[in-house]
């Protein structure tokens, strides 16, 4: 791992949020009201080496960004951002710990429960009070730069709620072991959108289909323990990112096409949504993103102390909305 200091960075622009490319390169924005430095990292093609950092050189109204020439589309990339750690005062940053841009369009790479995700010692009698300064990289999937996928032209449904029927569908679940489907396609985007699914449905007399959660999510540590998955899906990390497992292949349109082919059929597409909590836990979870981008503007936390945090999501934290 090398921090550039050759390669020319500009000042770029504050918005859109994320990775945004062009034919020259790639302007990089992240939102961190309390962060001291951020710190762009890239990646090898396999993600397995950063390659390079690349301090993003702006601060314009609580957003880090800078242009950097020469990037490319598909270039892999995470980030790592400095500040202080303070978990009394609502402050986790640990820039030991690779970070997912909120913002990012896809994921690469396989995601693999490791303690070296805790931003706190895990063997510290102080619990998360403790800095832990091991790297997680190897073990976390990267961002991956994309142009926003293009939804083509369709005429979109519109059905009267009194009028609709609504089937509830899980991507892997409807599909993995449906006979007409080759199996390569089974437990997909792709699978889902193939004609014998559509004429299926069709054939139930359904308006709509609701897609049980299908951003990028990661499984719990305490069910992988017990050599489990989380199958519904209700445990996000990146908002704007598809599930890579329910890829076929790196294609962005994979997930276009799907709710394509169901407008063309006449079928609604609503989309099951997980924005009240996400997959990092209370303050004894996981960083994997916000945590460690910024803690205390991302999250509620209780009022007498920032250590903690308001679960009124049952999952261990609350986003502040």
């Amino acid at each position: 791992m090398s921090q550039t200091l050759s390669r020319q960075v500009y000042s770029g622009q504050s918005h859109p949020l994320g990775a945004t490319p062009d034919d020259e390169g790639v302007n990089f924005a992240l939102f961190s009201a309390n962060a001291t430095k951020v710190v762009l990292c890239l990646f090898d093609e396999q993600g397995e080496q950063e390659i390079e950092q690349i301090i993003l050189p702006e601060f314009s109204d609580d957003i880090w960004h800078g242009y950097v020439p020469g990037i490319k589309k598909g270039a892999l990339y995470g980030y790592r951002v400095h500040g202080p750690f303070e978990p009394h005062n609502g402050h986790r940053f640990n820039q030991n710990k690779l970070l997912i841009d909120p913002y990012a369009k896809q994921l690469k790479g396989e995601f693999i429960w490791s303690d070296t995700h805790l931003a706190y010692d895990p063997q510290s009698s102080q619990q998360d009070l403790t800095l832990d300064c091991r790297d997680n990289a190897n073990y976390l999937p990267k961002c991956v730069v994309k142009s926003n996928a293009i939804l083509a032209s369709c005429h979109k449904p519109k059905i009267r709620l009194s009028e609709s029927i609504i089937y509830e569908i899980q991507v892997k679940g409807f599909t993995q072991q449906n006979v007409t489907l080759p199996v390569e396609l089974r437990g997909t985007f792709k699978g889902l959108a193939q004609n014998t699914v559509v004429d299926y449905l069709l054939d139930l007399g359904i308006t709509s289909v609701e897609l049980m959660p299908v951003a990028a999510y990661f499984d719990e540590p305490f069910l992988l323990e017990k050599g489990l998955k989380n199958y519904w899906g209700y445990n996000s990390v990146a908002f704007f990112a598809p599930e890579p497992r329910f890829c076929y292949s790196d294609d962005l349109t994979e997930f276009s096409d799907l709710v394509q082919a169901f407008h063309q059929a006449g079928i609604e597409v609503i989309l099951d949504v997980v924005y009240n909590h996400t997959a990092e836990g209370d303050h004894l979870g996981p960083t994997y993103s916000f945590k460690g981008i910024d803690n205390a503007s991302y999250y509620r936390l209780e009022d007498n102390d920032c250590r903690y945090y308001k679960n009124h999501s049952g999952c261990g934290n609350t986003l502040n909305l």
